[in-house]
């Protein structure tokens, strides 16, 4: 997940900041600035880091760097889900690419404790109303989730589609989802690892 940092009277100097940008700064945050010789002070800030949209990056990057990304957006879901966050919407467009080709989670707004979801098996239709039926037949409370349903959203670009749902088949099981529910519901905490296997230690490796 991006991390969020607060600053307090943040200084810049001015030749560091784009016309267009002190325009912006004016018209939207005006009472939060102030100048102070060749320096610009903002009384009160958030900054994230710079990422690029997932679902952008998608759009331009070649084929093998699409199938790290998406084994980066699958990772990053589930290491959530180990921390007991489900991220509720989990469009492309709500996760971003960092300069050194990680995928993190940046939209807050429909998070939820993973502990509260239901994950179910969507029910199979077995008449022709079933079938045939413009909205769903079975019952739906707020909660519930039908991971199966994930594979109709999560990816957008055709060449890599099929390569990620064969390579995260556990993003898509709902009894995968429950086993994390019951290890949290233990007590267990869950190791999330937030750099690549290829960086850890090894008990036999000489440091």
């Amino acid at each position: 997940m991006a991390d969020t940092h607060e600053f307090e009277n943040f200084r810049l100097p001015l030749n560091r900041i784009d016309p267009a940008m002190m325009k912006e700064l004016k018209m939207n945050v005006n009472s939060l600035l102030s100048i102070e010789g060749d320096t610009l002070i903002i009384k009160h800030m958030y900054i994230e880091r710079r990422l690029r949209p997932l679902n952008l990056y998608l759009e331009e990057c070649s084929l093998e760097e699409a199938k790290h990304a998406v084994d980066e957006y699958a990772k990053a879901i589930l290491q959530m889900a180990q921390a007991n966050i489900f991220p509720g919407d989990m469009m492309t467009k709500n996760f971003g690419v960092t300069r050194q080709n990680r995928v993190i989670f940046y939209d807050y707004d429909e998070i939820e404790f993973l502990d509260r979801m239901n994950f179910r098996i969507k029910p199979k239709p077995e008449t022709y109303d079933q079938i045939y039926a413009s909205k769903p037949w079975y019952e739906i409370n707020e909660n519930d989730v039908f991971p199966e349903d994930f594979k109709r959203f999560m990816i957008g670009r055709q060449d890599v589609r099929a390569y990620f749902i064969a390579s995260n088949p556990e993003l898509f099981d709902p009894e995968y989802w429950a086993a994390i529910q019951d290890k949290l519901g233990k007590g267990e905490m869950i190791h999330a690892f937030p750099y690549p296997e290829s960086m850890r230690f090894r008990p036999d490796e000489v440091v």
